[in-house]
């Protein structure tokens, strides 16, 4: 399938620090789309996604990521992009590596690839590191295949699949979820390497003990799914 259209999905949560560049970034690159999905900001991100020139979706209160995901990636399968690239509202992410996975996808035809920061992890948090590490674990434990780093938000989904693998859950583990979900329909999956960026005063949105939690629920109902079908 040809990428002729492809969109960027932003979830953000006060990030205006950091939004109005993401998005400035974005253009260059040539998307099609642009959507920022503002969870419950209290700040000015909205304002400013929208002045930098992003179509913007505001949920009233945080609902989480995995609820903003799930509203911006309906919303670009509604204006029919071929593709959808997800980038965090963070600064974590470069937006000119963009164009690494359509040339990876264009080589490939690997329809979902996932951000792989773990080739340099120099600057990366040390609870990051043993978290990405732990993911990639219990993935290949799971479902025997290798993603070197399963929580990174900086992904490529060909449009077709999403209606397939799409998570009910609000939170961080939605991300996790739809990679159990892509590898049990047996849709291929690869990585993409891209810069590892932590700067000195950007906060973490991770919480260890609650994204545990979610992470295991998740996994229990993966098995659950897995014995019945």
């Amino acid at each position: 399938m040809k990428i002729k259209r492809y969109g960027v999905l932003i979830c953000a949560h006060n990030e205006a620090d950091h939004i109005a560049s993401i998005v400035r970034s974005v253009i260059t690159v040539g998307a099609s789309e642009i959507v920022v999905v503002d969870d419950g900001s209290t700040d000015h991100t909205a304002a400013l996604a929208q002045q930098a020139g992003a179509s913007v979706f505001r949920n009233r209160k945080n609902l989480g990521k995995g609820s903003s995901l799930k509203r911006g990636l309906k919303v670009m399968l509604d204006r029919k992009v071929d593709a959808v690239i997800v980038v965090d509202g963070d600064g974590q992410h470069d937006p000119e590596e963009i164009p690494f996975f359509l040339e990876a996808y264009e080589r490939t035809g690997i329809p979902v690839l996932i951000g792989n920061r773990m080739a340099d992890t120099h600057g990366m948090p040390f609870i990051r590191k043993w978290t990405n590490r732990f993911f990639a674990y219990a993935l290949n434990r799971l479902m025997k295949i290798y993603v070197a780093d399963p929580p990174c938000g900086f992904r490529f989904y060909r449009s077709d699949i999403l209606p397939f693998v799409m998570s009910s859950e609000k939170r961080f583990a939605f991300e996790f979820d739809v990679l159990l979900r892509v590898a049990s329909r047996r849709i291929r999956i690869d990585s993409v390497r891209i810069s590892t960026i932590y700067a000195d005063k950007q906060h973490s949105h991770v919480e260890p003990f609650r994204d545990a939690w979610l992470l295991g629920r998740v996994i229990r109902d993966h098995l659950t799914r897995s014995k019945f079908n």
